[in-house]
Order: structure tokens, then C-alpha cells, then sequence
């Protein structure tokens, strides 16, 4: 690195150097918590920034740029390189990083007295560190060191409030699944790397080895699925998810903004990069196995989601809704590129990609604001809440446009990379193959039913929370959330807007990333019709255009504003969500129980739910009872079905391998001497 100019490159460089130079001022601020806060959070927002110049700078010129960087093992050096696809990934970190520092100010100043925050600050910041590492990595090595780096420091995060048995509890089995993943990960690699020098020599551990591989397709397919069972472990699909949401609703809300919003990014990433980049070559039923796994996930995921009454767990089961809809576009784009129809494979990939960042960014805006409520609140259950927009809001607003965001409404940015998949589904030719002529039009009825029950879910994640009456503890002093935690709220919000409104910007940058994987670009066909208008493939086929929609929604509401103000309507404000009742008491009023009870019912079969109801009738009568008490749990079956029983099994082993300790030395030398003996017999 003799020429230091200024590259992407030297901007993802310091932004290593800053994000590390923070974390080396925690040991000197640790005692001055609102110092620590302040400098540390600055560090990382900045650090951020630099980040998102850098991605942005790289995926606009298409620039690749490669290093080998002098740390490591003697031999082993740590190799870097800046693409297009990394560089896009370094986009949506750096830019969620920003939001959620300048967030995170505010936020963890409210733990100030309550207790230290020095662990969180900490591992905060090796988290982003973490992250950005990893998309730069260039060999399995230093991938894999950045790879546990990332997944010990959010471990060490679920485990912030570690008083808890709940976070202890998702932290295990967090750091369980997440290493179970990375040795098959490392399976993955090991193989490639194998294949690459024809397992002689370490040369084959960097990543421009691998590309270069002679691999036959059964070891290619062995690969494969070894790095996609990994990623998919860190990305929360099903039946990999159970860790998701026990994780996210015990964390920290700025820290389950950062994982959820990027941290599953990561494995896509990690997804991408190994079969667009590494392998390259396969066939097709490797992304029908993608999308049958993306359908699962995203329709399970939401239907878990309605079910859930704490705010942030019902956030969690709806990122691995949003993980399974990048997962279809990603299989979509496989299928489609193994039988070269590149035009249909970089709108599947451009989908998958946009709604990467889409969700980064309301699903860090929703994260923010379920942290903001409990901030103010100190409630995690949706039904102990209520009236909140009468208390806080500017949370209320930004919350809902996020929740609208990820409802996939227009303007907002989430309609744009559903519609763009559901075009990918509707645009595709007859393929030939009987099994994708039946499976493409099932995962687009089964996408359209994920995206209705996305919005019947957010209507309720909104209207339990925001709406109606407050429900809680009467002398609970509420209070809107100070700058700091607006400020980042208001960004995301902004983001959500500009990527809903203004689509073509953004994939006019992005295309570089199918033309170099897949040979085929978007753009073009995109903005055939200038920027207001968003063609993927032709505009006889279908168009959209969000400025005309956002200038439709701003007349609707003007011409609404009109009519009953500028007449001189009487107008009656009364509290909503009242079930058209005005003299409603909290007690009365529709709760989140009743208004999933609909879902539970018609899809009850697919979970295990424990419903309850005990009366205790008041002088024998049933129908006056004094009080009626009612309780609901519901259950993952894939915990029954999976992983009690490796548990049980494992906790059979361990009796099994205990019996051994007989607390006897006689018994303890005799160990020992028995092995040798065997070993002596079977190697002689």
C-alpha cells in the first residue's frame, strides 16, 4: 500500500483505524459513563460514515481493489478486497451503523445509574468492527476470524442485562447454533480450499484460490450446502430461527437494531459471495432448494409474528419473514441464471438486494422505536401499553411509518423490493423443468399471502401500542425520547421514504453487482422512462412510479383537509382504536390476543398453543363471575420436534460420560492406562 491516496479502499481502512481507536479508549472512560457514551458512539457513527462513502464510492464506479495485510499467522496473512458486492453490503452497514450510533446516545444514556454500560459500548463497536471485517475478507482465515469475532461480541450483547435467566438463556443457544454454523462454514471453506491446491498446501485458503477451482459439481453441491446450512444459521432460517427471537427481545434495542438490521445481512452476504463469486457454476434445483427454504421462512415467520404480544420478539419472527423474501429473490436469481436467462436473473438479484437494504433500514427504524417505548415505558408487552401517541409523538409517527415500510405500501421502500419480486415470479417464462412450472406460481401465492399477514401484523404491533387508551400503570411517568434517539429514528424514517420514492437512483448504482456475477443489468430497462418511472423489464408489463404515488397521497390528504377544515365543519375528536364505543375503559378495549385470534384459529395447526380460560362464578353463577382468568402460550414445534431432542440426547451423554467420575485415583490412573494399552494394540 505505497500510494495512499484517497480510494475506497483507504476510506474502509480508516474506518477500521477509527472504530478500533474507540474501542481502545473504553479502558480510559470506563468511569465516565456519559463521556464514554458520547465519545465512543461518535467514534462509531463516524467510522460508519466512512463506510458508507466507501461502499457507495465503490458499487458507483465498479471498482475492485485487493490487499494483503501483514497480521495474522507467519504464512497465513489476512487478504482484503473491496468489489462490488462487498462494497454494497459495506453500504447498507455503514449506513445503519450512522443511524443507530448517533441512536444510540440517547438510548444508552438511560441506563446511567442503573448500571454499567462499559460492555455495551464495548461490544457495540467490535460488533461494527466485526461486520465490516467480514464482507472485506478475501480468504477463509481471516473471514472466519471476523466471522466469531461478530458472533461474540452480539453473544456478549444478548448477555448485557446477565441477571437475567432469559438472556442467559438466548445467549446459549445463540452461541450454540451460531458455532454450529460456523464449523459447517469452515467444512465449506476447507473443501473449496482443498479442491483449489489439491489439498498440497495453505495457498488455497484465500478466496482468488477458490475462484480459480477445478471442483467436481457432487463436491460443488457438498459445498454448497455446508455454507448455506452456516449462513443460514445466522441468518435465522427455518428450522435454524429459534434463537432469533429469544436473542432480539432480550438484547439491547440499539444493539438488535445493528443484528437484525445487518447482522443477518452478513449471511446473505456470505450466500451471494460463495455461489455467485466462488463456485459460479450449478444447476438449477440449487435455488429451488433456496426458494423452498425463503417461502417457508418468510410465511412462518410472519405467521409467528402475529401470535407474539412483546413487541420486540413479534419485530424478530418478522426479520426472519423479511430473511425468507430475500432468500426467494436470491433463489429466484439461481434458477434463473442456470439456464441463462440473465435479464430475469439480475431482476430476481436486484430484488433480493434492494429489499436487503430496505429492511436494514425499517427494521433498524422499528427496532429504535420498540427501544424508545420501553425506554419510556419500561413495558414489553404490547397489552400493557396503549394511548402512547397521545404521550410520545414523534416515536409514533416514525414507528409508523416504519410499520407501513414494512407492510410493503407504497411510497415507502418496502413496496418497491416485494413488487420488484413479485415481477420475477410474473415475468418468468415457462421453464423447462415440471417441478419450477408448479413451484414458481405457489411461492407467488404464497408471497402475496406473506405480504397481507405482514400488514394485518403491523396493524396490530401499531394500533395495541399507539392507539386506544393507556393500559398500564397509571403513575408510570411517560415521556416523548430526547434528540439523539429522534434524530437516528428520523433518519431511518427518511431513508425509507427516499428508497420508496426514488427507486431508480438507487438501482441505477446497484446494477454493477448482477453485471459482474450474473452478465446482465436492470438499469436500462429500469429507467427506460426516466427516473419518475420504474420498468424492470418492459413498461407493457408493468410499471411503477413512487413520485406519482406520493404526489396522489399528499393531494388525497390536502383535498381531505380541505373538505373538513376549510368549511367550517364541526369537528369531534375522540381516542381510536375504541372499538366505536368512546366511553370505552382500557380494561374493554380490543387487546393484540384478540385481535390475532382469527390467525391462531385458522393456523393453529402448525404451532403448539396452550389456551386457558378458569371462571369463578359468583355465588354459583357462571354467567356473573367474579373474575375470569385466561392465559395463552404458544410454542415453536420446532423445538419439540428438533431440538428438545438433541438436547435430551446431549444431557443423556453427559449422565452417561459422568458415571466416570468416581472420585477415586486408582480409578483415574486406570483411564489412562487402558487407553495406552488400546492404542498400543491397534497402532502397532
Amino acid at each position: 500500500m505505497d500510494n495512499m491516496t484517497a480510494t475506497p479502499f483507504t476510506l474502509a481502512s480508516a474506518s477500521l483505524f477509527i472504530i478500533f481507536s474507540a474501542l481502545a479508549l473504553v479502558p480510559f472512560l470506563f468511569r465516565n459513563q456519559r463521556a464514554l457514551i458520547t465519545a465512543v458512539f461518535s467514534l462509531t457513527a463516524i467510522s460508519s460514515l466512512l463506510s458508507l462513502i466507501a461502499g457507495i464510492w465503490t458499487v458507483r464506479d465498479g471498482i475492485t481493489e485487493s490487499y494483503i495485510i501483514l497480521l495474522g499467522l507467519p504464512d497465513l496473512p489476512f487478504h482484503m478486497r473491496l468489489d462490488s458486492l462487498s462494497g454494497f453490503f459495506l453500504t447498507v452497514i455503514g449506513a445503519l451503523g450512522f443511524i443507530v450510533s448517533i441512536y444510540s446516545i440517547g438510548y444508552v444514556r438511560g441506563f446511567i445509574g442503573q448500571r454499567s454500560v462499559t460492555s455495551l459500548v464495548f461490544f457495540y463497536s467490535l460488533l461494527l468492527a466485526g461486520m465490516f471485517m467480514v464482507v472485506l475478507a478475501d480468504d477463509a482465515f481471516f473471514f472466519l476470524i471476523s466471522w466469531e469475532v461478530m458472533a461474540a461480541s452480539s453473544y456478549f450483547l444478548v448477555m448485557f442485562e446477565d441477571e437475567r435467566t432469559e438472556n442467559r438463556r438466548a445467549a446459549f443457544l445463540y452461541l450454540a447454533i451460531a458455532h454450529v454454523g460456523a464449523i459447517a462454514i469452515l467444512l465449506s471453506f476447507g473443501l473449496m480450499a482443498g479442491f483449489a491446491t489439491g489439498f498440497e498446501g495453505f495457498n488455497g485458503y484465500t478466496f482468488d484460490a477458490m475462484r480459480k477451482m477445478d471442483i467436481p459439481p457432487s463436491w460443488a453441491a457438498v459445498a454448497f450446502f455446508l455454507a448455506f446450512f452456516g449462513f443460514a444459521a445466522k441468518a435465522g432460517v427455518m428450522p435454524l430461527h429459534v434463537w432469533l427471537p429469544d436473542a432480539d427481545s432480550v438484547a439491547p434495542s440499539n444493539a438488535v437494531a445493528l443484528m437484525s438490521g445487518v447482522m443477518l445481512k452478513t449471511a446473505i452476504y456470505g450466500i451471494l459471495r460463495v455461489t455467485f463469486d466462488l463456485i459460479r457454476v450449478f444447476p438449477w434445483w440449487w435455488g429451488a432448494v433456496v426458494l423452498v427454504f425463503g417461502l417457508m421462512t418468510a410465511v412462518m415467520g410472519i405467521l409467528f409474528a402475529i401470535l407474539q404480544q412483546d413487541l420486540k420478539r413479534l419485530l424478530a419472527y418478522s426479520s426472519m419473514e423479511n430473511i425468507g423474501i430475500i432468500l426467494i429473490g436470491t433463489g429466484m436469481a439461481m434458477v434463473f441464471a442456470s439456464f441463462n436467462m440473465t435479464a430475469l436473473s439480475a431482476l430476481a438479484l436486484i430484488a433480493a438486494l434492494y429489499h436487503t437494504l430496505n429492511h436494514a433500514m425499517f427494521k433498524g427504524l422499528l427496532f429504535m422505536g420498540a427501544g424508545a417505548v420501553h425506554h419510556a415505558t419500561r413495558e414489553r408487552g404490547m397489552e400493557g401499553m396503549g394511548g402512547l401517541i397521545h404521550r410520545m409523538p414523534w416515536t409514533s409517527a416514525l414507528f409508523l411509518i416504519g410499520s407501513v415500510s414494512i407492510s410493503a405500501l407504497p411510497p415507502f421502500n418496502g413496496f418497491v423490493s416485494e413488487w420488484l419480486t413479485f415481477q420475477a415470479f410474473l415475468l418468468s417464462p415457462a421453464l423447462p423443468s415440471p417441478l419450477l412450472n408448479l413451484l414458481i406460481p405457489l411461492g407467488a401465492a404464497i408471497l402475496a399471502l406473506t405480504a397481507a399477514l405482514a400488514a394485518t401484523c403491523f396493524v396490530k404491533a401499531f394500533g395495541v401500542t399507539f392507539l386506544g387508551r393507556w393500559r398500564g400503570d397509571h403513575d408510570t411517568p411517560i415521556h416523548e425520547v430526547d434528540g439523539f434517539m429522534k434524530t437516528g429514528m428520523g433518519l431511518a424514517a427518511s431513508m425509507c421514504l427516499f428508497l420508496g420514492v426514488l427507486p431508480t437512483f438507487v438501482i441505477d448504482w446497484m446494477d454493477i453487482v448482477p453485471e459482474r456475477f450474473l452478465g446482465g443489468k436492470l438499469a436500462a430497462s429500469a429507467g427506460e422512462f426516466g427516473w419518475m418511472w420504474l420498468t424492470p423489464i418492459s413498461y407493457t408489463r408493468a410499471s411503477y412510479s413512487g413520485p406519482v404515488v406520493l404526489l396522489g397521497i399528499i393531494a388525497i390528504v390536502a383535498l381531505a383537509y380541505i373538505i373538513l377544515h376549510a368549511r367550517g365543519t364541526t369537528i369531534h375528536r375522540g381516542p381510536l382504536w375504541d372499538c366505536g364505543f368512546e366511553k370505552i375503559t382500557p380494561r374493554m378495549q380490543y387487546t393484540g390476543t384478540a385481535f390475532s385470534m382469527p390467525i391462531r384459529r385458522i393456523f393453529g395447526f402448525l404451532f403448539n398453543v396452550r389456551e386457558r380460560i378458569e371462571v369463578d362464578a359468583e355465588h354459583g353463577q357462571r354467567a356473573f363471575p367474579s373474575r375470569i382468568y385466561y392465559s395463552l402460550k404458544i410454542r415453536d414445534r420446532m423445538w419439540n420436534w428438533l431440538y428438545q431432542p438433541v438436547a435430551d440426547a446431549s444431557f443423556w451423554v453427559a449422565r452417561q460420560a459422568g458415571r466416570l467420575q468416581q472420585g477415586r485415583i486408582q480409578m483415574y490412573l486406570i483411564y489412562p492406562f487402558i487407553t495406552i494399552i488400546v492404542l498400543l494394540v491397534l497402532l502397532r
